[in-house]
């Protein structure tokens, strides 16, 4: 049975996403939200992700990827962990997603099907710029799904796998840059995408006996995207400057070898744990680019290729005692990623060509933890301390124009504190405390540009540090026959706050956003979840967040391409969001679901987003006595979704407004067996 502090979600409740992503799901839970590919708790998106316990190369060591990709077909439920215990990994001051992939245990065969399709861009917002390709438009969803179990005697065989092909308007966004010498730069960038995202899981469980279970596993997934993107650039006569025309051709491979094996010890819920994973994956990029300006048209290109190796051992125990709960273990991690990046560039070319070459990621973190929770009649105290040592270089090819290797280490305890007073059988006060690091991952730190924009440019920085997060919160959790509601209020402060920061160079017109410690930030919050049953037929979840965010003044100095120091004010503002969830129940296995999602305006780093709004729709009906089903959504059914923001740079000042794809109809079929 899982702690009360861990809440959790099954997405095939979730009947207004269905057929969709694990991103688009897991916007519809109460408590997150999504920006920019990436999910948020409480506004945050120093969120850690994992898969069935464990982090993978599917959803990121480090930063968010592949959400937007990831089927949510292959997945069983969601567990979302605001305040984790020192068991747990101390990356992500957030808090932590684990997504759990469907997997049964029933004796005999069992599983389920489905197939499910749809149309995304069916409208046009805005037209394109004069003189380029056309953009996506009713664009197609396929994803087929299977899901197998076979159990007999003391083996349990697996087998899961998910296919999503889409076509999407990835990125549609239109912007004005203004510079302070006058000059106006008006600019699209529009992105069809192509994707296709096979996921497949395998392995066996072996009983042995009543009180020794092993387990193994392997997960293999191949995403490849195909991008043709347009980026044309007018002067604020509408005069065009030039036209970047490129064509992405990634491929991201991963596979994962899992090991783990149970042992119960006589003592009723004494167990020992031991797991070993190793992970392979390989980013294969490939940039192909039409640089064509007044006079001629010019051919480009980069390459990229980055194999990353993880080892993860782990080893916990578990022992009840008299009034509580003993937990300890010891977790050790091995990381390194190879990088080799190649620039072809051609004359008057924003391409640094003395920007590529090699670079070697390495990380080493040994970690051990202590947890002891103690109960008794009322009062339910939890204390946990993990202690970890995190040794992390980065060498860079010396021929490197501007960067050097460089790297940290470090060696911190992170304490966390919960306190729960039972009131009553129905009403509980919690209190939490805990102690966290966002390091900086692989992206964060990688010293090559990323030319995705032709003349916004993002490069890491491998001088960058760790994020440390001290939170605290204060909740009340009341039950009643028809629902329950939970009040918090929270506070988190961040020392070495991670961003991108954007500054111009030698007085040009081409901005690099690099990676920055930008100094402290604070957040402070109020969160409600309230869920309602009406009757038999209505239930209402309500989930209300506000928060006031703070940035405090900082001043930094982005070395690439050369020094430029940028100094910022201190910047605040009252924010949050709104989300509402109703679902219906009618008669004859028929559901319908309702989701509506406010965002308010919010800090940036640099800016403000503006506020946005989303309406979810979707109808389920059970046929087949029960095993079968159809459904029918659409996401974003008011198509109002728009991402807008402003940005304010030493020298320039940029108004952005993003039409990508958010509307989409999907319909499928499900069958469980």
């Amino acid at each position: 049975m899982l702690p009360q502090w861990i809440k959790t979600y099954t997405l095939g409740d979730n009947v207004s996403q269905s057929g969709g992503s694990v991103l688009q799901s897991l916007s519809n839970l109460p408590g997150i939200t999504s920006q920019d590919g990436q999910v948020q708790l409480r506004g945050s998106n120093q969120v850690v992700l994992l898969i069935d316990g464990k982090q993978s190369a599917i959803t990121g060591f480090g930063n968010q990827k592949g959400l937007e990709n990831i089927p949510a077909s292959a997945v069983e439920k969601i567990e979302i962990i605001n305040n984790p215990s020192a068991k747990y990994d101390a990356n992500g001051n957030a808090g932590i997603i684990n997504i759990i992939l469907k997997k049964e245990e029933q004796f005999g065969w069992n599983g389920n099907v489905g197939l499910s399709t749809g149309l995304g861009a069916l409208w046009i917002r805005k037209e394109n710029l004069p003189g380029i390709r056309p953009q996506y438009h009713a664009t197609p969803k396929v994803n087929p799904s299977i899901s197998l179990n076979y159990r007999k005697n003391k083996i349990n065989l697996f087998l899961q796998a998910d296919n999503l092909y889409t076509h999407t308007l990835n990125k549609n966004e239109f912007v004005t840059r203004t510079y302070d010498d006058g000059t106006v730069i008006n600019q699209q960038l529009k992105r069809n995408r192509n994707t296709n995202f096979f996921t497949s899981k395998i392995g066996f469980d072996w009983f042995a006996d009543e009180r020794n279970r092993l387990t193994v596993a392997g997960l293999f997934s191949q995403e490849s995207i195909m991008d043709r993107g347009d980026q044309p650039f007018f002067n604020a006569a509408g005069e065009r400057l030039r036209l970047w025309q490129f064509l992405e051709d990634e491929v991201l491979t991963a596979a994962v070898a899992s090991f783990s094996y149970e042992h119960q010890f006589n003592h009723p819920g004494q167990k020992l744990n031991l797991g070993f994973n190793y992970t392979f994956d390989r980013e294969d990029e490939k940039y192909f680019f039409d640089n064509t300006l007044l006079d001629a048209i010019y051919k480009e290109s980069f390459f990229l290729i980055a194999d990353q190796q993880v080892a993860d051992f782990n080893l916990d125990f578990t022992k009840p005692l008299r009034h509580g709960l003993l937990e300890t273990g010891f977790k050790f991690r091995r990381r390194t990623i190879p990088t080799n990046m190649q620039f072809n560039p051609s004359v008057n070319s924003p391409l640094d060509p003395d920007a590529d070459g090699k670079a070697t990621y390495k990380e080493t973190i040994p970690a051990i933890y202590g947890n002891y929770t103690y109960q008794v009649k009322k009062l339910e105290a939890e204390v946990g301390l993990r202690i970890e040592y995190v040794d992390l270089y980065y060498e860079v090819d010396p021929n490197h124009n501007t960067y050097r290797s460089d790297g940290y280490d470090y060696f911190q305890p992170f304490p966390n504190i919960r306190l729960t007073y039972n009131l009553s059988e129905r009403d509980k006060l919690s209190a939490f405390y805990n102690r966290r690091v966002d390091r900086p991952d692989e992206v964060d730190i990688r010293i090559f540009p990323k030319y995705d924009d032709a003349e916004i440019i993002k490069v890491g920085n491998p001088g960058l540090k760790p994020q440390f997060t001290n939170s605290l919160e204060l909740g009340y959790k009341n039950i009643w026959n028809a629902g329950s509601i939970y009040g918090a209020v929270y506070h988190r402060m961040a020392d070495g706050t991670i961003t991108r920061i954007a500054t111009t160079a030698d007085n040009g017109t081409l901005i690099y956003a690099i990676t920055q410690n930008a100094g402290k930030s604070h957040q402070t919050g109020i969160e409600l979840v309230l869920t309602r049953e009406f009757s038999d037929q209505l239930t209402i979840n309500l989930n209300a967040n506000g928060y006031r965010n703070q940035i405090d003044a900082f001043t930094v100095t982005n070395e690439y391409p050369v020094p430029n120091t940028f100094s910022a004010s201190e910047q605040k503002i009252i924010s949050g969001n709104l989300k509402m969830n109703a679902a219906l129940q009618f008669v004859n296995q028929t559901d319908l679901q309702i989701t509506a999602v406010y965002l308010a305006p919010d800090i940036i780093p640099q800016g403000r987003i503006a506020a946005r709004f989303s309406l979810d729709l979707g109808l389920k009906r059970g046929i087949q006595n029960g095993k079968g089903a159809l459904f029918i959504n659409a996401t974003d059914l008011l198509n109002t979704m728009l991402i807008s923001k402003e940005i304010e740079g030493n020298t320039f000042s940029i108004i952005s407004s993003d039409y990508y794809e958010t509307q989409t109809i999907r319909a499928g079929y499900q069958y469980k067996f």
